[in-house]
């Protein structure tokens, strides 16, 4: 399965694609798109939306996976930040990707161990995980930990649907580290 990863920024958005072999990661891509801050706002989001309908087109994932939208002390920012991942989920919709959404704190828990690592930690150990050279650069390891969350938390998803804890089509959440139906 390869699995699209992404954390949305206005300014810098990371993307990394991963491909899953048993349960194991690959690396396949990543990086930034990079919305030039002297743009207007409407053209930042069609930067975003068109980029990332490109690394859609190029790396043909089957799935995706965005961070969610935490909600912090300036509402311009949350707000601002809210239509960045709105662009970036028109765009992984218009390539007809699923898209699966986790917080900070569960992508950080599924990789480093800790849902309060430090960026550090994290892009450490997903350097580790795929068998990178070196630590790629923060927005895309944090798309890649995206991904990487996915591949972990999908095939559990999964058994406890073919199980019949999950009705039909839902999908499990999670909380607290703990797995919701």
């Amino acid at each position: 399965m390869r699995i699209l990863g992404i954390d949305p920024g206005l300014r810098r958005t990371g993307f990394g694609v991963i491909d899953i072999q048993g349960a194991t990661p690959h690396y396949v891509a990543s990086g930034v798109i990079v919305a030039p801050t002297d743009l207007p706002l409407a053209q930042r989001l069609k930067v975003i939306l068109d980029n990332l309908r490109e690394v859609a087109r190029m790396h043909e994932p089957e799935i995706a996976a965005m961070e969610k939208v935490f909600v912090n002390t300036n509402p311009t920012s949350t707000l601002l930040l809210g239509q960045a991942r709105g662009a970036a989920m028109c765009a992984l919709a218009d390539a007809g990707l699923e898209v699966h959404e986790y917080t900070a704190l569960q992508i950080k828990k599924s990789v480093v161990g800790n849902g309060h690592a430090q960026k550090e930690q994290v892009q450490k150990m997903v350097q580790y995980l795929l068998n990178l050279n070196r630590a790629p650069a923060s927005d895309p390891a944090d798309a890649l930990a995206c991904a990487i969350c996915h591949a972990h938390f999908s095939p559990i998803s999964q058994r406890l649907q073919a199980a019949g804890q999950l009705p039909g089509k839902a999908r499990a959440r999670m909380r607290g580290g703990r797995i919701l139906g």
